[in-house]
């Protein structure tokens, strides 16, 4: 069948430029073939921005970060309340009769007596345990019997945690303001711990030490010297068990408090840090109990130690 050339153009146009039946033209293959580069941009069109131009000579895209974005929110709350920028004050009052009358402290070997109102019950949660100049307190908590007027007789508790190092200086500050001259401190191995810290963190923040003109009545010495040889060790979780009978529960050990300050520094959770500050609120509650069953057991027995109980059983 003859189709006239007039025909067959008109057929090639409609088609887009191919003859009926051609088949479309194929990308080249050949080894040399290179793809289309974009146009660079004409002398009247804007110039991308500079990120955008590097991004293009480095061939650098836009990717999703292959983590995943976190599901819920760190929990950060912690207890008490912002009492200046990074300092909380954390308050309990544990209702309880305080003790009436002078408290003989003959256990600690010393002649006097104290009023249950001036004892200050303090314990601190630091950075380490070496002691020295790097390290610090970010916690201090004290215990005192204080009659409360709506609440009544008890034992006031006070804690201060820092959640910033700029604010140690205002925790020093409001702890001085907790002391007064006739306050008698009383802690745990405090003497030779707690108390020479915090007189270094003064000293370093150039601050007058409030600590050194006072008293102190430390109970770790006179309860090995009753005590020691009954338990394992004389260590103040143990004393509370076996003496006092008291049982924590889900206690968080004082070695981990600093990896657990420092977690929530770093925009952690605190979940750590309030069992910390469980841990510390315990601390101070036993030593007022503690302090009250060795009056107790020194007026019953005076003299009456763990050598010279081994040595009277030796001898009978």
């Amino acid at each position: 069948m003859s189709v006239s050339l007039d025909r067959l153009c008109a057929l090639k146009q409609q088609a887009g430029g191919r003859l009926p039946g051609a088949a479309p033209p194929q990308a080249s293959t050949a080894p040399h073939a290179r793809p289309a580069q974009p146009t660079p941009p004409g002398p009247g069109s804007p110039a991308p921005p500079p990120v955008d131009r590097l991004r293009r000579l480095l061939g650098v895209r836009d990717r999703a970060p292959v983590y995943a974005a976190a599901t819920h929110p760190v929990d950060r709350s912690l207890p008490g309340r912002e009492i200046a920028p990074g300092l909380r004050l954390v308050e309990a009052h544990l209702p309880q009769p305080i003790p009436r009358g002078p408290l003989p402290l003959g256990f600690a070997r010393r002649g006097d007596q104290v009023d249950p109102g001036r004892l200050l019950f303090f314990d601190t949660e630091t950075t380490g345990l070496a002691g020295g100049t790097g390290t610090r307190a970010f916690q201090i908590g004290a215990a005192d019997w204080h009659r409360h007027p709506e609440l009544g007789d008890g034992l006031r508790v006070r804690q201060l945690l820092i959640t910033t190092l700029g604010a140690e200086r205002a925790m020093l500050e409001e702890f001085s303001r907790w002391l007064r001259p006739g306050t008698v401190l009383s802690s745990y191995n405090g003497r030779c711990y707690d108390a020479p810290l915090l007189k270094t963190r003064y000293r370093l923040a150039r601050m007058g030490d409030p600590i050194s003109p006072l008293d102190h009545v430390d109970l770790l010495f006179p309860t090995r010297r009753r005590y020691r040889g009954r338990w394992e060790n004389c260590r103040l979780a143990t004393i509370e068990r076996k003496l006092l009978g008291i049982v924590r529960e889900d206690d968080l050990p004082g070695s981990e408090a600093p990896a657990a300050w420092l977690s929530y520094l770093r925009g952690g959770s605190s979940a750590l840090l309030r069992r910390v500050c469980a841990h510390n609120h315990q601390d101070v509650v036993t030593l007022a109990r503690l302090l009250l069953r060795l009056v107790e057991a020194h007026e019953q027995s005076p003299e009456l130690s763990g050598a010279v109980r081994r040595e009277a059983a030796r001898a009978g």
